[in-house]
């Protein structure tokens, strides 16, 4: 009996491993069931219990040297498999870190300069009904924009989201006065995809309420966001206009000039671009969201991407969601 375990043991250290299937034979050869260790054990279970005595120890060496030698040989072939697989000489791959959208950047620097200036955030739903997207301020019903070539409509009282004036009825309606916010958001219209033009884009619209609010007031608020936003030496201007939510309303131009091509395109000829739209909220307005007349506001609302794109010198707006790493990457220190 003891000849057989000790030619288990030679044969097992003479068996050649080259490969995982090399492994595999000698797994099925030594381990298994019906394997040759087994069957020297078995063996030595029908020995009288004065040799099991004495073979005891003998066994579990054997057991053990032939176990020994299938996990060293498992370990070797998988370090020599990966070894093949992989050079450990070759450098390692980079992993990029993210950063913010410039849109989203640029929208965290205006709202910035707003709450220096006294105002907080509010935000809202992009799905809204009629009431706080038209009719509450002051959109006829037979308004353009109540067309579905001009919005995105879900049924007939519901739709995506115009402009953020919407989140403006809502804090209105609300009654906490005054209030000082602004409501930086995206939004909906439907509107071809152009250089100049998107389905989809981004403002920033703000409402001052409170009693003894002027037009002054309004201006002084502007002046103060373009200055900072756009330097120090920003001419701008103000020019009469016309929208269905405020009474006296203005568009606010900043003066570029015409000394480049694309500034003489951009402005037309005129130098002048315009920016925003404001104007003092209209009396109609202030009483659908239960206002008492002592108070006065007014509101004003930006277009983040075109502010963005004159800024930065973009010339095509889809630019900022092509998901083009190339242009990105561009503004990741902003």
């Amino acid at each position: 009996m003891l000849d057989k375990f000790n030619q288990l043991v030679e044969k097992a250290k003479s068996f050649k491993f080259s490969s995982s299937e090399d492994l595999e034979n000698f797994r099925l050869t030594f381990l298994v069931k019906k394997g040759l260790l087994n069957e020297l054990i078995q063996e030595f279970k029908s020995l009288p219990n004065d040799q099991k005595k004495e073979l005891g120890k003998v066994l579990n060496i054997t057991k053990q040297t032939v176990e020994e030698i299938y996990n060293v040989n498992s370990k070797k072939i998988i370090s020599d498999h990966n070894s093949s697989r992989f050079n450990n000489d070759l450098p390692g791959y980079y992993i990029e870190s993210g950063s913010r959208h410039i849109i989203s950047s640029v929208v965290d620097e205006m709202t910035a300069i707003f709450e220096r200036l006294g105002f907080s955030v509010s935000v809202g739903p992009e799905i809204e009904d009629d009431w706080h997207n038209f009719s509450a301020l002051n959109f006829p019903k037979n308004h353009p924009a109540r067309d579905m070539q001009d919005t995105f409509f879900v049924d007939q009282e519901i739709a995506l989201r115009t402009h953020t004036s919407s989140v403006q009825v809502r804090l209105m309606e609300l009654g906490n006065l005054p209030i000082r916010s602004i409501m930086p958001g995206r939004v909906y219209r439907n509107e071809a995809i152009s250089s100049r033009s998107n389905c989809f884009f981004h403002q920033v619209e703000g409402l001052y309420i409170d009693k003894g609010v002027s037009f002054s007031d309004l201006k002084q608020t502007l002046y103060n966001f373009v200055k900072e936003f756009f330097g120090p030496d920003t001419k701008v201007r103000f020019r009469a206009s016309y929208f269905p939510f405020t009474e006296p309303s203005a568009e606010m131009d900043i003066f570029l000039g015409t000394e480049t091509a694309s500034d003489y395109k951009l402005t037309k000829g005129t130098g002048w671009l315009e920016i925003l739209g404001c104007g003092m909220v209209d009396p109609n307005v202030l009483e659908n969201c239960n206002i008492d007349k002592s108070y006065s506001g007014f509101a004003f609302g930006l277009g983040v991407d075109r502010i963005a794109m004159l800024k930065y010198g973009v010339k095509d707006l889809r630019t900022f969601f092509n998901n083009d790493k190339r242009f990105l990457t561009q503004f990741d220190s902003l």
